[in-house]
């Protein structure tokens, strides 16, 4: 190539700083750089490298974590070469377009803010999400993971990124080491980014709930996904003006059956509020739905009795505090206007 004769024919004014680093052969191409062209930049001791196959990065350093996460989205999603990328993009507003892929798996968590997962330069292999039908293979840094649906994903410093649960189950498919795992999980719940269910739910459908160290991490996480409810609970009635209850309590007939546990109970009002924590264990739906058809009986049973039963979910009480503590005061009030209870037994679980 004459060194006069200037690299690009085609201006690159249109792509943000990171897409002018590292670009795909077609949209070399598309900015008037032939192949050869490519290839003689990219010879040892140039002045470009591969990063992936079709994938270019145009200087001769390391790649930094932002090249290598466009390089590896590149060469999955293969989008197309010439984008009109809008100005808000180019301000960082918006994520340039790599089709319907996204990173996963560890890379993903330590884009979420995960203080369990590596630094992103110390991944060796970034996962990414691709439809099935995707003709590529996993190669150099780019792991690809094939799913007939993706899901939404969040854009996270311009970058597509898998939900935390999508993302943990990725990581733990990868993982054999058990105390990395809890770390992941425990952080997961404890940080806020998910319930338990859905982690569990995840790795169900990845079929992870077979192996001995991940059901060890499972059962700590929905332990501790238990203990936060139940303190989000107390956060509720103590912050919200609500009279204190009896907490955690079995129900039961005098001299007759148990009528099963709940964990707030106001006597004076017959009133009840059952955390729902329920997770699928073995990837079976009947297990849920069974776990499910319990509460229900439970619920029926009891408000057969005449006791109002407030069901709430730990998302419910992370997401909306003050519109549960409405639930539950509008139940409190109401008791007045029922007829009363049937007189129950309260023993301490």
């Amino acid at each position: 190539m004459n060194h006069d004769t200037p690299v690009f024919p085609r201006p690159l004014s249109h792509l943000t700083d990171v897409q002018r680093r590292v670009l795909s052969a077609a949209q070399l191409r598309a900015h008037g750089v032939s192949p050869a062209d490519t290839a003689a930049q990219c010879r040892p001791g140039g002045p470009w490298q591969q990063l992936l196959p079709g994938i270019v990065v145009l200087h001769p350093g390391p790649p930094t974590d932002e090249e290598r996460l466009h390089g590896v989205l590149l060469y999955a999603g293969r989008p197309p070469a010439r984008v009109a990328v809008p100005a808000q993009c180019r301000a960082g507003a918006d994520a340039p377009p790599y089709g319907d892929v996204m990173i996963t798996g560890l890379a993903a968590l330590a884009l979420h803010g995960f203080s369990a997962a590596p630094p992103l330069l110390s991944i060796d292999h970034i996962d990414v999400l691709v439809p099935r039908t995707r003709r590529l293979r996993s190669t150099g840094c780019a792991r690809l993971i094939r799913v007939h649906s993706t899901p939404a994903a969040q854009q996270l410093t311009g970058v597509p990124v898998a939900p935390v649960a999508r993302a943990l189950a990725d990581a733990v498919a990868q993982l054999d080491d058990a105390d990395a795992v809890r770390r992941l999980m425990t952080e997961a719940v404890r940080g806020g980014h998910c319930e338990p269910a859905a982690v569990v739910r995840e790795l169900s459908t990845a079929r992870l709930l077979s192996r001995p160290h991940v059901v060890d991490a499972v059962d700590s996480l929905l332990a501790e996904g238990r203990a936060i409810a139940e303190e989000r609970l107390y956060e509720l009635v103590r912050t919200q003006g609500l009279p204190d209850p009896l907490w955690d309590v079995d129900l039961r007939l005098p001299g007759g059956p148990y009528l099963g546990g709940v964990d707030a109970y106001w006597p004076d009002q017959a009133v009840a509020i059952e955390l729902d924590t329920r997770a699928p264990r073995q990837g079976e739906r009947q297990e849920e739905d069974a776990l499910w058809t319990e509460y229900a009986r439970k619920r029926e049973h009891l408000e057969r009795l005449g006791i109002t039963v407030v069901h709430i979910t730990p998302r419910k009480l992370r997401d909306s505090l003050e519109q549960q503590a409405a639930v539950v005061r509008t139940a409190l009030l109401a008791a007045a206007d029922r007829e009363p209870a049937a007189y129950v037994v309260l023993l301490p679980r």
